[in-house]
């Protein structure tokens, strides 16, 4: 009986210090559990800005009005011009006179070496008014941007009864946009 009573002291002390462990660390636990749950939180806000600058692309196409007979009635062509620009924005299609020398806006020249064919560019395909740069009667066309591209129709005419060389002729307009 002596063993077990030195025995049960022993192993009640050891009991007891693990209880009284568990407890104080139960008791750390359960009591600063809420404590570490109910966090402060303090917020702040912040602005994120961009500034979208405006701006234009043009795609060109060419204008091939095909064979031209002298005889013949007036020939017509088409083309399309497509800008595109941010939304909202403002723009202007001008047209120069082209690279053939003593081509003017109000008459533009095709060239095949030294000889000339005259030809002009319309707003519309009833070709009353000339396409240019807003100068000497001549007209430009005007748009706002809305981010896609906005195909617009160039009519182009060459004037019967012009007797010139046989041969290919051609000229180069440079479109301008301005926004």
């Amino acid at each position: 009986m002596f063993k077990s009573k030195r025995v049960f002291p022993v192993h009640l002390q050891a009991v007891s210090t693990v209880a009284i462990f568990i407890a104080t660390v139960s008791g750390f636990v359960l009591s600063d559990s809420p404590k570490a749950l109910a966090l402060t939180n303090v917020t702040s806000n912040f602005q994120v800005t961009a500034t979208v600058t405006g701006t234009c692309t043009l795609a060109t196409t060419t204008l091939a009005f095909g064979t031209y007979s002298p005889s013949g009635a007036a020939l017509a062509g088409s083309t399309t011009i497509s800008p595109t620009c941010t939304n909202s924005t403002p723009w202007t299609l001008s047209f120069n006179a082209g690279t053939t020398s003593g081509g003017t806006i109000s008459q533009r020249l095709m060239a095949n070496g030294s000889a000339t064919l005259k030809y002009n560019l319309y707003t519309t395909a009833a070709d009353t008014t000339v396409l240019g740069d807003g100068t000497s009667g001549s007209s430009t066309i005007t748009g706002t941007g809305t981010g896609a591209a906005q195909a617009t129709t160039i009519y182009g005419l060459i004037p019967t009864g012009q007797y010139v060389t046989a041969g290919s002729y051609a000229d180069t307009i440079t479109a301008t946009i301005s926004y």
